[in-house]
């Protein structure tokens, strides 16, 4: 399918389509991806960056795991305070001032020297970007309605793919003269163009029943989602943070774990080409969850237990397989279950993944400084299991309610 302009969107009200069925991808779609991506490449960027910061330092598995708890809890700051300025704010301040703040948030953290001012760009990073994140979120929801979780996994393609170029990137820089940090620029840089391009975008507003419902409490089902769209994200962000060090117990330079990475972002962007597909007939996500859930259980058994590097990176892809559309569906479910609450439930989510995602890597360093890192992996599997029991009671929830 084509990119129409703006101009071609048929719907008087950008935020509704016509055909509550159709899906076009109009110029606020396409930001919306590009500047998914953008965040994206920081992201995945970020947990092997932190492994070649502690490469060079030489700090414990504990500080390892604080940088991921200073990002979590930034994004769970933001989590708590975007319902309040979605309110209050355009979806276009909100976007752009959030995507200035990000860049700030990477400058701090690849520029600062010493321990300290990278922590603190870690926590802007985690605040800005987790912002950016939410609002583009939001528009999309906006934009597509019922059929949000298209355009949910579609906007986590284009995050697939620089997923995949964010780690190889990283680790052909760290291994020339110009250095791992150069890599947090290039986002910037495509923030600029696509502000220069889309500055003047009309942008989708919030539905008026988001204002009139918003003070409402959301859905015991909708919750349940929420915890699901955390959870599902703090198997990924274990694997992120920790996966290279991992990988160093196979006899991999830090350099190569750091690239090898590279191999679960590829699984995550094929499940989600995959997931598109699926998810062009509506009614498929909860299906497409379970499968992913089990997929993700078997093989990380194969990551977790093998000494062997080709094995372990070949368990590693299909983790990415099997992860990749735990997130984008997760969250469609909680946005469908908000009962017109879409921004509270939206804001709410990212609270709590700001939370589990902040809880979980820590806990998984602290376990792995006192009983070793292939022992602390065994929180995977208890994060697997959760996600299947809150995926079952969300739905059982929404069925006694409906």
């Amino acid at each position: 399918m084509g990119v129409p302009s703006a101009a071609g969107v048929t719907s008087a009200d950008p935020s509704e389509p016509k055909d509550a069925d159709s899906f076009v991808r109009d110029a606020p779609t396409v930001l919306s991806y590009a500047a998914v991506g953008c965040y994206t490449f920081w992201l995945y960027a970020f947990g092997p960056a932190v492994s070649l910061l502690r490469a060079e330092v030489g700090f414990s598995y504990t500080l390892l795991g604080v940088y991921s708890v200073l990002w979590s809890m930034g994004a769970a700051l933001a989590g708590a305070g975007f319902a309040w300025a979605a309110r209050r704010l355009a979806r276009d301040v909100l976007l752009w001032s959030s995507a200035l703040a990000t860049v700030i948030g990477a400058a701090l953290f690849t520029l600062g020297q010493g321990v300290p001012a990278t922590l603190l760009g870690a926590g802007v990073f985690g605040l800005a970007g987790t912002t950016l994140l939410t609002v583009i979120q939001a528009i999309l929801s906006d934009r597509h309605g019922r059929r949000r979780d298209r355009a949910l996994t579609e906007a986590n393609i284009g995050a697939g793919a620089s997923a995949v170029f964010a780690p190889l990137v990283l680790g052909a820089l760290a291994a020339s003269a110009v250095g791992w940090r150069a890599a947090f620029a290039l986002p910037a840089a495509v923030l600029v163009v696509l502000y220069l391009r889309y500055r003047r975008q009309p942008l989708p507003t919030a539905p008026q029943r988001h204002a009139t419902r918003g003070a409402g409490r959301l859905p015991v089902a909708c919750w349940l989602f929420a915890v699901l769209t955390a959870v599902s994200s703090a198997i990924e962000f274990c694997l992120v943070y920790f996966g290279p060090q991992m990988l160093l117990h196979t006899g991999l330079s830090a350099a190569a774990a750091s690239t090898a990475l590279s191999s679960n972002y590829l699984g995550i962007l094929i499940g989600r080409l995959l997931g598109a597909r699926l998810t062009r007939r509506a009614g498929r996500s909860v299906a497409l969850l379970y499968a992913s859930l089990a997929v993700t259980a078997a093989s990380f058994v194969l990551f977790w237990l093998t000494d062997q590097p080709a094995l372990a990176i070949l368990g590693l892809f299909l983790c990415g397989v099997g992860i990749a559309n735990l997130y984008p569906l997760a969250l469609a479910l909680t946005l469908d279950a908000a009962d017109g609450r879409e921004d509270r439930a939206n804001a709410r989510s990212q609270m709590i993944l700001g939370l589990v995602a902040a809880a979980s890597p820590y806990l998984l360093g602290s376990l792995a400084d006192q009983h070793g890192l292939a022992t602390a992996f065994a929180l995977e599997p208890v994060l697997i299991g959760l996600c299947v029991l809150l995926l079952w009671g969300g739905l059982r929830a929404r069925r006694t309610t409906a």
